[in-house]
């Protein structure tokens, strides 16, 4: 359920009367109760002793959260001091721009909302951006984009190159270049008559005879070794100016009629192919290594008639990531366009299975693997901002996701691209905890106009020791500019005492959806003996936003209270929004803690689930669904019914 990741899942907010504790946390703050039963759990204000010293050391083997450990994260795209005036900015050029620019700015659009929490708002802008693609390069990568926004490589028995019925992500549909944004709503290309795609102005085409050219009707010959290959000088003429120049305008080749051709790296069977095209215009009857001689010839001589037709033929034969493995070399030597076409849709359509490739991606990451892209004509921005968004989310601090970010780079040559790149290279590698570099990405990516990544350069140099530095960075940041929630979150970063926490209780109060400032504050009471307030202070974010990170700091403070039944929960729901994710800052992963306290929460039947399942369902509790859903599918993974249930919960 990847795909899913950012989808808003509500938890239950009950409007009853609530029991308070001596430091007034409501109970039902801390448990969603069914509608069945209406029992409610109090907490007392000062952490309880956990009598079983082995279970406490088990279930918190790396000790309580601290908030010397919390930090705001760096969101890794694009944001603004007035996101409202940027949406408008850009509505209107997308209303006045040509209509061929429509798609780059669709893609703008993309890069904008893709900080949004609602993947909705992304994806319509990725469609609008195919809809609107007018070479075969852009509609390749975005409809291999669109693909891979609804995980389709997730569902077995799928091929990267099955066509899902639309025009926008048929890969066949793909291929054909041309501005025509109606074409969307026309019938795939794949479900069309397959005598369509023979017939030509009502007629169809019928195959010719490809028999080679015969003693009496052929006046030269080409000598390939021992071998003569009979051919008509005038059609061979015709397939380019240098060999109309060789065969009519006085060079010694125009007057003989036996011309040896040894040294031209053409088989003799591949001659008899070129003599073959040169009378039917056809390559139906060849293999792919005869036309490959074929393409290299047509290079050669500039047979561009030749060249496109061995071009479109090779790319037609590309269904699989063996045979692109296979010809991308070739395409790229030939400098044969669709047949690198042809290839990189069936990389980009097995993403992100095909980056894990090495044969595949020394294709995409260095700068020479670049320009040799960028000579076909396949080196571009938007496949760049592809692949790199891919490789961060497969691994943000490998060397294939800068190497891809650096491409990006060098491939950006408007502002907001700019902006993006450098802004991205920067969270890199801040992860990667390399400071120095992250602080000159980061201005880069701030002299470019990008005012959000200040506060990267304020985190590097925080990293780096100089605190003040930081703290006086993200003081001017907020002097000079209009305050935002995230610029006063910063600042508290690198303040302590009474000034950090206004700050943090400012940036709540300017952008409620901000985590971190809940986190702290929950983190601070949970320090101060008083988790029952941590965890109401924690619900407040969890109440209309839900993340996996808060849900594993509830599910920590649950285990402190020894709420097992509620940190179990927890601990389920965030594994079903993020199935790989790792607690305790990377040091457990999420599977193992169920499997710890699985043991001490009662175990339900698989019909006690069902039941479950209906009141958490019945009273939308978003966060309890998932959970039951994630143990009903831990004892029947193959129940199509939860998994649909699942989906249902996570969309909604």
């Amino acid at each position: 359920m990847d795909g899913c990741k950012g989808t808003q899942v509500y938890a239950l907010n009950p409007s009853g009367p609530t029991s308070t504790t001596g430091n007034g946390v409501g109970a039902d703050h801390l448990r969603v109760n069914s509608i069945r039963s209406k029992s409610n759990r109090t907490f007392q204000a000062s952490v309880p002793p956990i009598p079983n010293t082995s279970l406490s050391e088990n279930l918190l083997p790396y000790g309580l959260p601290s908030t010397d450990l919390l930090e705001p994260l760096i969101e890794p795209c694009l944001k603004y001091v007035d996101f409202v005036e940027t949406l408008a900015d850009l509505y209107r050029r997308i209303e006045n721009c040509p209509q061929f620019d429509k798609w780059k700015m669709f893609v703008e659009q993309c890069s904008v909302f893709k900080g949004l929490s609602d993947p909705k708002f992304f994806r319509r802008s990725l469609r609008s951006a195919r809809q609107h693609a007018v070479d075969v390069h852009t509609k390749i990568v975005l409809a291999a984009w669109l693909r891979f926004e609804r995980r389709e490589d997730e569902l077995l028995g799928t091929s990267a190159m099955d066509c899902c019925k639309r025009n926008l992500e048929c890969p066949k549909a793909a291929l054909v270049s041309g501005y025509n944004p109606e074409s969307v709503y026309e019938s795939c290309l794949c479900c069309r008559n397959s005598l369509e795609e023979f017939e030509e102005d009502g007629v169809l085409i019928m195959e010719e005879d490809e028999c080679s050219t015969s003693e009496e009707d052929g006046d030269i010959s080409f000598c390939i070794g021992d071998e003569e290959i009979r051919c008509v000088r005038y059609n061979i003429a015709s397939l380019s100016r240098p060999f109309r120049a060789m065969l009519y305008c006085g060079f010694t080749e125009s007057r003989r009629e036996m011309i040896n051709f040894s040294k031209n790296g053409i088989s003799a069977e591949g001659m008899r192919a070129a003599e073959i095209f040169s009378r039917t215009k056809r390559l139906d009857s060849f293999d792919a290594r005869i036309v490959l001689e074929l393409l290299s010839l047509a290079n050669k001589f500039c047979c561009d008639e030749m060249k496109s037709a061995c071009d479109a033929h090779l790319a037609s034969l590309i269904c699989d990531m063996e045979g692109a493995m296979l010809l991308m070399e070739y395409g790229l030597e030939e400098t044969a366009y669709l047949l690198v076409s042809a290839c990189l849709q069936v990389f980009l359509r097995e993403l992100p299975g095909s980056m894990h490739n090495p044969n595949m991606m020394r294709f995409f990451c260095s700068s020479e693997a670049r320009k040799r892209l960028e000579i076909v004509g396949h080196a571009s921005f938007v496949l760049y901002l592809f692949l790199s968004q891919i490789a961060m989310e497969e691994d943000m601090k490998s060397n294939t996701t800068v190497m891809l970010l650096e491409r990006l780079g060098e491939c950006a040559t408007e502002s907001w691209q700019q902006q993006l790149a450098f802004h991205q290279l920067g969270v890199v590698m801040l992860e990667r905890k390399e400071y120095k570099d992250a602080q000159r990405y980061f201005e880069a990516a701030a002299e470019a106009g990008h005012i959000y990544s200040m506060v990267g350069v304020a985190r590097a140099k925080f990293k780096r020791g100089h605190k003040y530095s930081a703290y006086k960075q993200m003081n001017s940041l907020i002097s000079d500019y209009t305050p935002v929630g995230w610029m006063y979150q910063e600042r508290a970063l690198y303040c302590i005492g009474k000034e950090k926490m206004m700050d943090l209780n400012t940036a709540t109060e300017l952008d409620p959806t901000l985590s971190y400032p809940y986190k702290y504050r929950a983190v601070s009471l949970l320090e101060e003996n008083m988790a029952g307030a941590a965890i109401s202070e924690i619900n407040k974010i969890i109440g209309f936003k839900v993340s996996p990170d808060c849900l594993e700091l509830r599910a920590w403070l649950l285990i402190v209270l020894e709420d097992y039944e509620g940190a179990l929960r927890d601990v389920r729901a965030l594994l079903t929004l993020d199935p790989s994710y790792m607690l305790f800052h990377g040091r457990m992963h999420g599977d193992h803690m169920v499997e710890l306290l699985r043991p001490i929460v009662s175990q339900l039947s698989q019909a006690d689930c069902w039941m479950q399942l209906y009141d958490r369902w019945s009273s939308v509790d978003d966060i309890g669904s998932l959970a039951v859903v994630h143990q009903m599918l831990a004892n029947d993974p193959g129940k199509s019914l939860l998994r649909f249930r699942q989906s249902l919960l996570l969309l909604r």
